[in-house]
């Protein structure tokens, strides 16, 4: 099978995406560009296992599902992790809405070249609860804290916030660099001000790389 190269604007380092594992994410957050497509339960498609990832690739694996929800089977992980390090030459992205589960991959993920991922789209919780499926905030940042691992932080789609406490979140993880995206597809989520924003990436920058 052919690794599928990146399209759109998801994110501009990425080359390629690889996906074993489709259907319906776990966390049915009500902004998944997914949703626009038919999905069934998601289920694992061991054909993907024929795709030669290549090298010098910059590869998103999981990127149309959270392949580490609470739901996906510890096995289907292991084989995932398992192949990739076939081709070791490559960088992948592992990104995640339940990031407690890196810890429990630590020994796996540490051998592979990667960069771990979470969302932390506000700081508000009660936004998280409406809008958004895995972790809470705090516990999406405190997985983070993982230590000897490249991280990077998506805020994306961006929903209101608190300056302070936000930053507060995601300083602690010391991500190499943080992405911050609007609501593209208009989904009507509760944006913050461009002012807002513009501070925001004020304080982040002190810190961190921002990428928009």
């Amino acid at each position: 099978m052919t690794l599928n190269k990146q399209s759109g604007n998801m994110y501009g380092f990425v080359t390629h995406t690889w996906n074993v594992i489709k259907g319906k994410c776990p966390h049915n957050c009500e902004y998944c560009y997914m949703k626009v497509h038919p999905q069934k339960d998601f289920y694992f498609d061991s054909k993907e296992f024929k795709t030669d990832l290549g090298r010098n690739n910059f590869i998103f694996v999981g990127s149309s599902i959270d392949m580490w929800a609470n739901e996906i089977p510890f096995t289907w992980i292991t084989s995932i992790l398992n192949h990739c390090k076939k081709y070791p030459e490559n960088t992948y992205l592992f990104q995640t809405k339940n990031p407690s589960r890196f810890i429990k991959f630590r020994d796996e993920l540490v051998s592979l070249n990667c960069v771990l991922g979470t969302t932390i789209e506000t700081n508000r919780q009660e936004l998280l609860n409406k809008f958004s499926g895995g972790e809470g905030i705090h516990a999406r940042s405190d997985a983070m804290i993982i230590h000897g691992f490249r991280k990077m932080i998506t805020i994306e789609p961006i929903m209101d916030f608190d300056v302070t406490q936000l930053v507060s979140e995601i300083s602690r993880t010391y991500p190499e660099w943080v992405n911050v995206g609007a609501d593209s597809k208009g989904h009507n989520l509760p944006e913050p001000s461009r002012f807002k924003i513009d501070n925001l990436i004020a304080e982040l920058s002190k810190f961190t790389r921002v990428i928009q």
